[in-house]
């Protein structure tokens, strides 16, 4: 069975190979996703660290799904909320063959995450660091990542990131993400001004629903006095 390993802490992903049934029985086998196992299956120098399970794929290729209690192999009619099928069109739904959550023999590639880490480090994944591509895009997490406050602006603070030019000569440029959830005087006075447009059209329909009533009372008295 193939381990992909990864350090969400350094970004670092390595798949490692481990041919021991035993040790699989004792530390693998039957477990679920989201579940916790010890590094032990990888040696006993790394029984002190703590992995955690988020996936893995059968011999044939077919993915395990969470929320699938059995370590078959089992068609489902999926749509477009259930993850393993993007529909063409709007109500599309397919029925597709997914492994079930539980790990098997059947399993060989399994996909952890690393929760805690051992005093040894294992090579290529916690001893490496993978700098981040991008940058964080939303307001509150560019704060959050610099440690701003909610009164400082954190467009200057946006994460550039260099394009190497394609032809000899020319400049190389740079890409910056658009803030998500920007919150600018332009967007409060676009705010304001809806609220005024929503308030102004609610008064306009209760003048009219009045004055239609008001006619009403007026035809009702008219045919009153007819009669």
């Amino acid at each position: 069975m193939k381990f992909n390993i990864s350090d969400q802490q350094n970004g670092s992903q390595k798949t490692l190979s481990i041919d021991n049934d035993k040790l699989l029985a004792t530390h693998v086998y039957d477990k679920r996703i989201a579940n916790e196992i010890s590094g032990a299956v990888l040696g006993d120098e790394f029984d002190d660290y703590v992995f955690k399970i988020t996936g893995g794929y059968d011999k044939q290729g077919f993915a395990m799904k969470q929320g699938i209690a059995t370590a078959r192999r089992v068609k489902l009619l999926l749509g477009a909320n259930t993850g393993f099928f993007k529909p063409k069109r709007r109500g599309q739904r397919r029925k597709k063959a997914v492994r079930g959550c539980i790990v098997s023999p059947e399993i060989t590639v399994l996909h952890l995450t690393i929760l805690k880490r051992g005093k040894v480090d294992i090579d290529g994944i916690t001893n490496k660091e993978v700098p981040r591509r991008l940058g964080p895009k939303r307001a509150s997490k560019i704060r959050a990542f610099f440690n701003l406050s909610r009164d400082e602006d954190v467009r200057p603070h946006v994460i550039r990131r260099t394009i190497a030019p394609k032809k000899e000569g020319d400049k190389p440029r740079t890409k910056a993400p658009k803030i998500q959830r920007l919150v600018t005087p332009r967007r409060i006075q676009r705010k304001k001004h809806e609220l005024r447009v929503k308030i102004a059209r609610i008064e306009k329909n209760k003048r009219e629903a009045a004055a239609y009533q008001k006619l009403l009372a007026q035809r009702r008295a008219k045919a009153r006095e007819e009669a």
